[in-house]
């Protein structure tokens, strides 16, 4: 997800990544706590990560995501007074399943290899609110990894708007939104088979989402398309407290983030993790 939501500012930590992203999409601008860490290094850990979010004067959250996280790491955070939100799902799909959902009557879909106005225009109809719509275009401009634009065309005018992005044989899907208007008509539907077919011709054989768990909608959508869940996962944001002022908008002291900490490789993780489906996935998205 990281290199498909590449963030402003990265600080890598024994294998977690460390993001922030100004006025952009909250999610952005977490902890991706991949990679082991032993019960004595971890809260060693999260107060480095603290001190990385401190010095741009925000709070930190963290993606905390079964088997691609220190099994420590939930329970840590809860004693440190971190609250859960934002319950997740994390969910799958061959391309081949996907394309054979395409509805024959569906929407015309056109592809473009980055983002045109008018796609930036929908997704942000449907899901800029309180987003700096420049910085969130940057976002856009920093993603290296071949991607797809795909927007639903009712006459000339853009309806519906997702995109995917290609690593490691796995086609990530983001930015699915449809105008309230054209809603039930198939235009996501139309969307995830094309972009499955784009998928499918560059070599990725799957296609993995996060959806909100409570986003029925979207749920029944991606269900009926061919995903399946792989696991739930979920945020921890810290409990408010003073940061100090002002920020270090140019990073923050590394020397005492670093202190003790390599960057682990990627055989570090134990061999449960290691093998199980999200951390196969997790492995696609730092």
């Amino acid at each position: 997800m990281a290199r498909a939501l590449p963030a402003e500012h990265v600080q890598h930590i024994g294998g977690w990544w460390l993001r922030h992203s100004a006025n952009s999409s909250w999610w952005t601008g977490t902890v991706l706590p991949h990679g082991d860490a032993g019960r004595d290094d971890l809260p060693r850990m999260i107060s480095a990560a603290e001190s990385f979010y401190a010095g741009f004067g925000v709070t930190t959250r963290f993606q905390v995501s079964p088997g691609a996280c220190p099994a420590d790491l939930d329970a840590t955070l809860a004693r440190r007074g971190y609250r859960r939100d934002s319950p997740m799902s994390l969910q799958t799909a061959s391309t081949v399943d996907v394309r054979a959902q395409a509805r024959p009557d569906g929407l015309r879909i056109r592809l473009d290899e980055s983002p045109t106005t008018a796609w930036f225009d929908v997704w942000y109809a449907v899901h800029g609110s309180g987003i700096d719509p420049e910085r969130e275009c940057k976002m856009l401009g920093r993603v290296s990894r071949p991607s797809a634009y795909a927007s639903a065309l009712e006459g000339d005018e853009v309806v519906a708007v997702g995109r995917a992005v290609v690593d490691a044989g796995w086609a990530g899907v983001f930015g699915m939104a449809t105008l309230p208007e054209v809603r039930g008509r198939g235009a996501a539907r139309s969307i995830l088979a094309s972009l499955a077919g784009w998928a499918t011709a560059r070599g990725a054989d799957g296609m993995y989402l996060q959806v909100e768990s409570d986003n029925d909608p979207a749920l029944r959508l991606y269900d009926d398309t061919g995903f399946t869940e792989v696991c739930g996962y979920h945020y921890r944001t810290q409990s408010p407290s003073p940061i100090r002022w002002p920020p270090r908008q140019q990073g923050y002291d590394r020397g005492t983030a670093r202190a003790g900490y390599g960057e682990a490789s990627a055989g570090s993780a134990s061999t449960s993790r290691r093998d199980s489906p999200a951390a196969s996935i997790a492995s696609t998205m730092p």
